[in-house]
C-alpha cells in the first residue's frame, strides 16, 4: 500500500514538474521547427539576391531586397511567360484531380461495399502493382500512346487516371471507408435507394476528408512531375511549370540563379495554399485512412 502511495505521490510530483517547464518544449519545438523550415526560407531570401551573393553566403537575409529577379523569372528566355506555363499546369491538373477522385472513389467503393468472385486477388494484385517503381511502365506507355496518337498531348498525363491507375488513393479510400459504420447505408437501402444513391448521397458526404486528401495529394504531385510531360510533351508553348523551370536553368551558358529560384518561389505557391486551405480536411483524411481498417 505504502509503495503504491510512494508511486503516486513521485507521478504526481514529475507531471508537476513538467508542467512547470512547458518553455522548455517551446524552445525544443522551434528549434527543430526553424531547422525544418531553414531551406524553405533560404530559399525565398535568395530570390532577393544576387548570384555572387547567394554563392557566397549561407544566411537567408539578403543585403538588400531585389524584386528584379522575379520579373526577369517571370519573362523567361522563350516567348511566353511562365503565365503559359502556369495555365498549362492546371490544364494537366484540374482534369486529373476530377478523374483520379471519380474512378477512386468507384473502385475503393466496390472493394469496401461488395462481395465478388476475386476481389480479394483483385485487391492483392491491386496492392502489388503500388511497389512497382513508375520507370518499368514508362517504355511500354510511351509505345502505346506513340500507336495511338497521343504523343505531345496532355492525355497521357490525364486518362490513365481515368481507370483508377493512381493505386494509392483506392488503398486509402478503402481503409476510411472500412472504418464507416453501415447502419446509415442500411437504413437507406430500406428507404429504396440503389447503389449509386448511396454512393452519392450518403457514401461521398462521409467521404469528404478522404477525398480532399486526395485532391491535395494530387495536386502537389501533378504540380511537381516532371518525368511525364518531358517524355510525352514536345512543344514548349506546352510545357508545365516543372519542364519550364528546367529549361531557364539551361537556357544560357550563365545562369541567373536568382531569377530561377525566385521562380520557384512562386512556382511553391499554389501547392502551399492549397494545401493550407484544406489543412484540417487533409489531416483528418490521412490520419483516418491510416489507422482504421
Amino acid at each position: 500500500m505504502s509503495a503504491g502511495i510512494e508511486t503516486s505521490n513521485s507521478a504526481s510530483l514529475q507531471l508537476s514538474r513538467d508542467r512547470g517547464r512547458p518553455w522548455l518544449r517551446y524552445v525544443a519545438l522551434i528549434a527543430v521547427a526553424f531547422v525544418m523550415l531553414y531551406p524553405l526560407l533560404w530559399l525565398i531570401g535568395a530570390s532577393f539576391k544576387s548570384n555572387s551573393e547567394i554563392f557566397s553566403s549561407a544566411g537567408f537575409w539578403p543585403e538588400r531586397f531585389d524584386f528584379a529577379s522575379y520579373a526577369k523569372g517571370w519573362k523567361t528566355s522563350t516567348e511566353y511567360t511562365f503565365a503559359t506555363y502556369f495555365l498549362n499546369s492546371f490544364l494537366i491538373t484540374i482534369p486529373r484531380i476530377i478523374v483520379t477522385v471519380i474512378s477512386c472513389v468507384l473502385v475503393a467503393y466496390a472493394f469496401a461495399r461488395f462481395e465478388f468472385w476475386g476481389k480479394k486477388f483483385m485487391f492483392s494484385i491491386m496492392i502489388a502493382t503500388m511497389m512497382l517503381p513508375l520507370i518499368v511502365l514508362r517504355l511500354p506507355q510511351y509505345l502505346v500512346f506513340r500507336e495511338i496518337g497521343w504523343l505531345d498531348s496532355y492525355l497521357p498525363l490525364i486518362i490513365p487516371s481515368a481507370f483508377a491507375t493512381d493505386t494509392f488513393f483506392v488503398f486509402m479510400l478503402v481503409q476510411f471507408l472500412r472504418g464507416i459504420p453501415r447502419d446509415m447505408e442500411e437504413a437507406a437501402q430500406i428507404d429504396g435507394c440503389n447503389a449509386l444513391q448511396l454512393l452519392w448521397h450518403i457514401i461521398v458526404p462521409m467521404l469528404k476528408p478522404a477525398i480532399i486528401s486526395v485532391i491535395v495529394f494530387q495536386f502537389i504531385w501533378t504540380m511537381n512531375d516532371f518525368m511525364g510531360p518531358l517524355i510525352y510533351l514536345a512543344s514548349v508553348e506546352k510545357y508545365p511549370v516543372s519542364l519550364a523551370l528546367k529549361m531557364s536553368i539551361g537556357a544560357t551558358e550563365e545562369v541567373e540563379w536568382a531569377n530561377v529560384i525566385a521562380i520557384s518561389v512562386v512556382a511553391l505557391i499554389p501547392s502551399v495554399l492549397v494545401f493550407f486551405a484544406a489543412q484540417k480536411h487533409f489531416i483528418e483524411g490521412a490520419t483516418s485512412s491510416g489507422v482504421k481498417g
